[in-house]
């Protein structure tokens, strides 16, 4: 298991397009991801859209889920969001997530994204693990 981080966005999609997502394991139960924000990521106030902070969510403890169900495909069930502080042009944003459960067909999660070692957002989620191959998805999954 690897501690360094490496980017995830290889395939050309949304989270490639956005900037991409760096992700390093902890451990079976933990991960972290991290990105930076640009000005294509602000909302009209100037602060990181609500939008991108949940697609980064999605991205990166959708790849832990991946990583806790043996590199099974997953897909997103649910996700809780709680948007608590703010995050600005040029800023590094870094999740947190925390596998709380495993079942054989779901993965339930906790995950928050700092910024300057404060929270900005927290959320919750359930992920359906798929038992199907890889190659069985059409393209991007």
């Amino acid at each position: 298991m690897s501690n360094e981080f490496e980017q995830i966005s290889i395939k050309p999609g949304f989270m490639k397009h956005n900037g991409g997502v760096l992700f390093r394991s902890i451990n079976e139960a933990e991960y972290e991801f991290k990105s930076v924000i640009n000005k294509n990521h602000l909302n009209a106030a100037d602060i990181t859209h609500g939008g991108y902070l949940s697609a980064l969510i999605d991205a990166g403890a959708g790849t832990a889920a991946h990583r806790a169900a043996g590199n099974s495909p997953c897909v997103t069930i649910s996700l809780d969001l709680k948007f608590i502080g703010a995050s600005r042009d040029g800023d590094e944003i870094v999740g947190y997530t925390k596998i709380l459960k495993k079942t054989k067909t779901l993965i339930f999660l906790f995950c928050e994204l700092k910024c300057k070692d404060k929270i900005i957002t927290s959320a919750s989620g359930v992920w359906k693990i798929l038992n199907v191959k890889p190659s069985k998805l059409g393209p991007g999954g």
